[in-house]
């Protein structure tokens, strides 16, 4: 499966791996109320944005369609969004997806990406060479709470 960059008239389909990924990577790290607040249907406008203003990856599906996403935020040289449709995890994608993101970050000049990893993931993010930084709690507008995290780092 190919990865590549994502286009704006993609945005809801990413919302929606961003989603599912969500409510079914994490159902065992935050309460269901949590779960639903943090996923809503509708899609914010600034997401889109998102998608225009850094390099966004997906992976592609058999039908072309975004199954894996995860992007560079150019401001914060973090790794951002790494999500995969609950069909396609183990597959590989993710891992795909953190790579062309460390490329590109290489390419820019960056000399390290941090990252706030759920607790389900970070296992994952060890496996492609990010180290634990500390346990944190971010505040988070859709899901209404604070949100138990884990601030990693990569030396690139």
């Amino acid at each position: 499966m190919r990865v590549r960059r994502a286009r704006p008239d993609e945005a809801e389909q990413c919302w929606l791996v961003r989603n599912l990924a969500i409510r079914d990577g994490c159902r065992t790290s935050y309460e269901p109320a949590i779960l639903q607040a943090w996923t809503p249907e509708a899609m914010p406008e600034s997401y889109r944005d998102v998608i225009r203003a850094n390099p966004f990856f997906v992976a592609e599906g058999p039908d072309t369609r975004p199954v894996a996403t995860g992007f560079l935020d150019l401001t914060s040289g973090s790794v951002e969004a790494i999500f995969t449709l609950p069909d396609y995890a183990g597959k590989g994608l993710a891992g795909k997806i953190i790579e062309a993101i460390k490329d590109e970050a290489r390419q820019r000049g960056f000399t390290r990406l941090t990252l706030a990893s759920t607790p389900n993931a970070q296992r994952f993010y060890e496996r492609h060479g990010f180290r634990f930084v500390q346990e944190n709690l971010y505040p988070s507008r859709l899901a209404q709470a604070e949100l138990r995290c884990i601030d990693m780092v990569i030396a690139l």
